[in-house]
C-alpha cells in the first residue's frame, strides 16, 4: 500500500520552495508580457485618444506593478536555486563555482546593453521588426555560445549550461524590465494623465519613447522562446554533455 510522506530535510524543503516561487511568479511575468503584445497594445490603438487618456494611467501602473515585482521575483529564485546547483556540481568534481557565476552576469549584461544600444536614438532603420529580430537572433546566439565554451570544462551538467543561458536570457528580460519599460512607462504614464487632466502637451519625446517601449516589449515576448525551450531542456532534454 502506498504511503505519502514529505522530506523533512530543510535543503529539499527549501529548493522546493524556490522552485515553486519561481513558477508562480514566471507564469505572472509572462503572462503579463503576452497580454501586452496579444492584448493591451492593439486595444490600446483601437480606443480614442480621450479614452485611452483616461484607461492607459490606472491600468498600466496596476499592470506593471505586478508586472516588474513578479519578474524580480521570478529571477532572484531562479538564480538562487540554480547556483545551489552549480556549486553541488561544482563541489563534487571538486571545482569552483565561481567562474560559472562570473561568466553568466558578464556575458548577459553585456549582452543586454547590446540588445539596448540597438533601439537607441538615431538608429531608425533597426525599428524594423525584421532587422530587429535577426541582431537580437545573432546576438544572443552569440552570448549562448560564450556562455557555453567558458563553461566546459567536463564537470558542468545539463542543467548548469541549460539553466545558464536559459536564465541569461530571463536576466537579459530582467533588466529590459527595470532598466527600459518601467523607466519610459513611468514618464510616458505621468505625461498622459497631465495631458488629460491639465491639457499639459505630451513632449515630443514621447512617440519615440513609446516606440522603444514598444519594440523592447516585443523583443522580450520573443526571448521568451528559447529561454523556456532551454529551462524545460534543463531536466528533460539532454543538450549539453561534459
Amino acid at each position: 500500500m502506498h504511503s505519502i510522506s514529505l522530506p523533512h530535510d530543510f535543503p529539499t524543503n527549501f529548493l522546493m520552495a524556490l522552485r515553486w516561487i519561481h513558477f508562480l511568479a514566471g507564469i505572472t511575468w509572462i503572462g503579463l508580457l503576452y497580454f501586452f503584445n496579444l492584448v493591451g497594445f492593439a486595444v490600446m490603438k483601437e480606443l480614442d485618444p480621450a479614452t485611452r487618456g483616461k484607461v492607459m494611467p490606472s491600468l498600466m501602473l496596476r499592470a506593471l506593478w505586478w508586472f516588474r515585482w513578479s519578474a524580480l521575483v521570478t529571477v532572484l529564485a531562479g538564480l538562487a536555486y540554480w547556483g545551489q546547483i552549480v556549486s553541488a556540481e561544482a563541489q563534487a568534481a571538486g571545482a569552483g563555482s565561481g567562474t560559472t557565476m562570473a561568466s553568466f552576469f558578464l556575458i548577459w549584461t553585456i549582452t543586454w546593453a547590446i540588445l539596448y544600444a540597438l533601439l537607441l536614438p538615431g538608429k531608425k532603420w533597426l525599428e524594423s521588426p525584421l532587422v530587429l529580430t535577426i541582431g537580437y537572433v545573432i546576438v544572443v546566439g552569440l552570448a549562448a555560445y560564450l556562455f557555453y565554451r567558458f563553461n566546459s570544462h567536463g564537470w558542468e551538467t545539463n542543467s548548469v549550461i541549460s539553466i545558464g543561458i536559459g536564465g541569461g536570457i530571463g536576466w537579459v528580460m530582467l533588466l529590459n524590465v527595470w532598466g527600459v519599460v518601467w523607466r519610459i512607462q513611468k514618464r510616458l504614464i505621468a505625461w498622459t494623465k497631465a495631458n488629460v487632466e491639465n491639457g499639459t502637451p505630451m513632449p515630443e519625446r514621447a512617440p519615440r519613447m513609446a516606440r522603444m517601449s514598444f519594440l523592447i516589449a516585443r523583443a522580450s515576448a520573443v526571448l521568451t522562446f528559447p529561454m523556456l525551450f532551454f529551462m524545460g531542456a534543463s531536466s528533460h532534454y539532454a543538450i549539453f554533455h561534459g
